[in-house]
């Protein structure tokens, strides 16, 4: 007697299990995409601020060589001053520039590497009350 109502109720349930395990598969493929694409983009990010890092090393060897160069040829310490004063305000200037880039490429590496997963989350929280199944197998209601 019991048959058919049961069978109702089992193949509602089943349906809603499919349904639940269909957006988890979406939901886990979309994360894995997330991690993916985040990985790629902070290995680009990274080795472009490595590059950065390498010219910024190879410049500041060749300024120091130029700055010894400089301070060797002065003739009197008056000359000699002037050189130093010189070669310290060009020193500040490259560093604050220098140190701007760096902060630059440093923000895009961090960038690189949360956008998918923010974008992924932004995702997740606009389709989440439709993943959400209640008990009885109803639709959830809107928060």
């Amino acid at each position: 007697m019991n048959e058919p109502t049961v069978d109702p109720i089992a193949g509602a349930k089943t349906d809603v299990l499919t349904e639940a395990r269909n957006a988890a598969e979406k939901l886990v493929k979309g994360n894995a995409e997330a991690l993916t694409s985040s990985g790629s983009a902070t290995s680009a990010a990274v080795l472009e601020l490595t590059k950065a890092y390498q010219e910024l090393a190879a410049r500041n060897a060749k300024n120091l060589s130029a700055a010894i160069q400089a301070l060797s040829a002065v003739k009197n310490p008056t000359e000699f001053i002037e050189v130093q004063q010189k070669l310290i305000k060009d020193a500040v200037q490259a560093a604050v520039s220098d140190s701007q880039a760096i902060a630059h490429l440093t923000v895009k590496v961090f960038t690189a590497a949360f956008e998918p997963i923010k974008k992924q989350i932004e995702a997740l929280q606009k389709t989440a009350p439709t993943i959400i199944i209640s008990e009885s197998g109803r639709q959830p209601q809107s928060p």
